[in-house]
């Protein structure tokens, strides 16, 4: 069973940085794609970034602010965040989806927290 693990999260000031992790139990060569999602209260989870192969996307709100990155080598994806806002605090999920057969993975989820 693939496990998804995020960590990074934290309570944090308006305009600082935070950066998560998510490590995954196996080689995440084996997904065709990975991202970040997030949840805040309240509200429907939305995409935050994803990263196929090189290429990367992100939601509108978080363009140019964060970078979503991977690291075959340590089965680990990364996500930086700066110049969070409050808009920003929800709970971050680490996804991991293979095409063929599909299958979709997610984390347990990171709590990120920013304070005005």
């Amino acid at each position: 069973q693939v496990q998804l693990v995020e960590s990074g999260g934290g309570l944090v000031q308006a305009g600082g940085s935070l950066r998560l992790s998510c490590a995954a139990s196996t080689s995440i060569t084996t997904f065709n794609t990975m991202g970040w999602y997030r949840q805040a209260p309240g509200k429907q989870r939305e995409l935050v970034a994803t990263i196929v192969g090189g290429s990367t996307n992100y939601a509108g709100s978080v363009k140019g602010r964060f970078t979503i990155s991977r690291d075959n080598a340590e089965n680990a994806m990364y996500l930086q965040m700066n110049s969070l806002n409050a808009e920003d605090t929800a709970v971050y999920y680490c996804n991991a989806l293979r095409y063929f057969p599909r299958l979709e993975y997610w984390g347990q989820g990171t709590q990120v927290t920013v304070s005005e």
